[in-house]
């Protein structure tokens, strides 16, 4: 991806051997990887487990581990564990590495390793994955070991050499130094040595005060490919002979096709075939602009099936019928029944988030060519191990004969965990010769999306006489995405552990809680992750809630928060810097249109706090500032904690202010940025972050602030107007009040 080593190809069998044979040299390091940018547009981006290249390292090479190739030129391959969607990985993993290798960051290129569960495996989340925020908490071990323990073989190296101790020799910026006899040499002068040396048991990693990489602000190395125009995303795949296609499906959840009259479509220019799959039909053309005309002129007939009785407010009617049931229990903390029979108070209430689409910035695309002995992909995806397994399904193929070609993610949000558009694209493709390009249009993008699921939640407070809970019980509802996704996850007794996260693992102090779960699929509605994933539900229900609880006890709800997370240190510390960053004041009355609301959660290792000021004129919402502290552990590169904070803020503003999937006769009714609008740059907030010094492990970044938004939003318009909505988005509501 950055610097100038020369691309290679590698063969899959030869790459998994050469994977074997440095993973038991390296001690049993992790083995990860990705792609090579092209030279040339027409090859696309091109994987290391395709071509006819060398079975092991070339001469010269120094593969110390499963992470790390050293040229004889000084370059050093980073053999690269996560995709890059924006996250900001690209720069924060290649900085552990270079942090313990002694290098400059500068010198570092990254190879895409191929798809493969046993070599790629991540251990935070069982499989070849990139998602969940964990690609710090992943890396930030094995990488750095990966880096000294080359470092250490290159200090060897050069201290065999000029036969003196290794303990007096330097290594810094890619060289060795023996400061008493002032002599030098480069790590590219040492591989063929160091490669001979039996690699170290035990490495010795730096101290954090130790530290001159880590913990700086770095500019992303991905930035300027993404400015000039070079950056290769899926949506850019140019390849000889390419075909185009434009796409229909069925638009009633488990619809299929029934007929298509293509007589019109085959006579327009450019149009060369008309593809038939179970639910949906491909034009294929020349260009684009062939395929979407003769898409335009098909005559379609579909078989609707049951889908088409399904709409929101049934599902919403499913799910007020599921929270009357007990639940798969996720927590349970002393007698609660008892503590609400002693309560002064109870206080219960109900919350609603709706369906959510991705909208990634780049469409949903997949490109794809079908051969009698193999079969490759060209995408951009989080799981390329899932994107052979759709490919060999389809074409009947071994996965070995599957090429998986990755690139660059035009945001993922959890949308490219799946795997839909792949198998849809290998259908189309198994009927030609030829390789075909798919992209859904924005509206097939929206309107056939796996939405993050509608969750319904029922919950209750005892509280004392001084207002404090005595009691909590909390009933979740709502689809399991892990269960269809990660069955191997689900808890024993049923509950997805995904669905209750946050609620389940609270930094306050409750005496008697119970946390169940009753899991109530939506129909037909297909469902996934999406950008914070289980904490974005439960955070909202959770922060809204502890603020009646505070308005119930006629307390400040910082106060309120403080009291309860005396035993929860980290989590009273971002409350207390959010609340100095921000100039909260205590006890500010309800009903003049302006407030702030606060929130802290505890989630992917890491702890938050957020204080949003916003004004509510005429049912609008102007969120002015928003406040952020994050304790995520070890900042590995605080400038990308700050843009990921900020970035993460807006996804989660725009969701809670506009976003919402509504289903009607088994279609959703939305279709675009006119009724699934994102968040304008001229609407966006003052965001200030703080990130606190911490030498913890790192905990993730790239979800959280999505998370945490939204319950410090809707405190602040409850602040603002004195009216307490319990449904997402607010924006509706606000407008149908006025």
């Amino acid at each position: 991806m950055h610097g100038d080593a020369q691309e290679t190809d590698v063969s899959r069998r030869g790459f998994l051997k050469f994977a074997a044979m440095v993973g038991a040299a390296g001690g049993g390091g992790l083995l990860f990887g990705f792609s090579v940018p092209a030279r040339s547009q027409g090859e696309g981006r091109r994987s290391v487990i395709g071509g006819d290249g060398v079975e092991t390292p070339q001469p010269g090479v120094f593969a110390p581990n499963a992470f790390i190739q050293i040229a004889r030129s000084g370059q050093v391959t980073l053999i690269m564990p996560k995709v890059e969607m924006g996250q900001g990985v690209y720069t924060s993993i290649p900085m552990l590495l270079a942090e313990e290798l002694e290098v400059p960051l500068e010198r570092i290129t990254l190879v895409h390793a191929p798809p493969d569960g046993k070599l790629f495996n991540d251990p935070l989340l069982g499989e070849q994955l990139t998602g969940a925020s964990t690609s710090i908490r992943y890396a930030w071990e094995p990488m750095r070991k990966a880096g000294a323990s080359a470092r250490t073989l290159l200090v060897t190296a050069a201290a065999r050499r000029w036969k003196v101790d290794p303990s007096t020799c330097i290594a810094q910026a890619g060289r060795v130094t023996h400061p008493p006899s002032r002599r030098s040499i480069g790590y590219g002068e040492l591989v063929d040595d160091a490669a001979k040396l039996p690699p170290p048991q035990d490495v010795r990693l730096k101290a954090p005060k130790d530290f001159r990489l880590i913990g700086t602000r770095v500019k992303r190395l991905d930035s300027p490919e993404k400015v000039d125009g070079t950056a290769m995303f899926g949506l850019d795949v140019r390849l000889p002979g390419m075909v185009y296609a434009a796409i229909a499906t069925c638009p009633v959840f488990g619809g299929t096709l029934a007929s298509v009259d293509d007589t019109h479509a085959r006579k327009m220019p450019g149009v060369q075939q008309v593809v038939r799959f179970d639910n949906g039909v491909a034009v294929i053309g020349a260009h684009t602009w062939a395929a979407k005309r003769g898409l335009q002129a098909l005559v379609i007939r579909w078989n609707e099936g049951p889908g088409a009785k399904v709409s929101t407010e049934t599902i919403v009617a499913d799910l007020v019928k599921a929270s009357r049931r007990s639940g798969a229990v996720a927590r349970r903390e002393g007698d609660v029944d008892k503590a609400f029979a002693k309560a002064r108070t109870r206080i219960d209430a109900v919350f609603q988030q709706p369906f959510l689409a991705h909208a990634t910035m780049e469409p949903v695309n997949c490109t794809v060519h079908v051969r009698p002995d193999g079969c490759e992909v060209w995408t951009g995806t989080q799981v390329p191990g899932r994107v052979v397994d759709a490919a060999a399904r389809v074409t009947g193929l071994p996965p070995g004969k599957i090429t998986v070609h990755n690139y660059l993610l035009g945001g993922g949000f959890g949308r490219r965990l799946e795997i839909d558009m792949v198998t849809q694209a290998v259908k189309i493709a198994r009927q030609l010769r030829v390789p075909v390009k798919v992209v859904w249009t924005r509206e097939e993008d929206i309107q056939h999306d796996m939405y993050r699921p509608y969750y319904y939640d029922r919950i209750s407070a005892g509280l004392d006489d001084s207002g404090k809970p005595l009691a909590w019980q909390h009933r979740i509802v709502g689809s399991s995405i892990m269960a269809r996704y990660a069955p191997a996850a689900m808890m024993p007794n049923g509950v997805d552990p995904d669905a209750v996260a946050v609620a389940a693992e609270l930094p306050y102090d409750l005496p008697n809680q119970l946390v169940d779960y009753v899991r109530q699929e939506p129909r037909d509605v297909p469902t996934a992750f999406w950008r914070g994933v289980g904490p974005t539900r439960g955070a909202f229900v959770v922060e809204s809630f502890i603020d009646m609880l505070a308005q119930a006890a006629k307390v400040d709800p910082v106060a309120y928060r403080r009291d309860l997370l005396r035993k929860s240190p980290r989590a009273l510390y971002v409350l207390n810097e959010a609340v100095r960053a921000s100039g909260w004041k205590p006890g500010v009355s309800q009903g003049n249109g302006r407030g702030s609301g606060v929130s802290v959660m505890h989630a992917f290792d890491s702890f938050f706090a957020m204080v949003v000021d916003v004004t509510v004129q005429n049912g609008e919402v102007r969120v002015n500032r928003v406040t952020c502290v994050v304790d995520c552990g070890m900042a590995v590169n605080p400038d990308t904690i700050e843009a990921q904070m900020q970035g993460g803020i807006i996804f989660g503003l725009t969701a809670a202010l506009y976003s919402q999937i509504t289903i009607r006769a088994g279609r959703v009714e939305q279709s675009n940025f006119n009724d699934y609008r994102m968040l304008r740059i001229n609407e966006t907030p003052e965001i200030d972050v703080h990130i606190v010094k911490s030498s913890e492990a790192p905990g993730g970044i790239g979800e959280p602030g999505t998370s945490a938004l939204q319950p410090a939003l809707a405190n602040a318009i409850h602040a603002a107007t004195g009216r307490r909505l319990h449904t997402l988005p607010v924006g509706d509501q606000l407008k149908a009040r006025t």
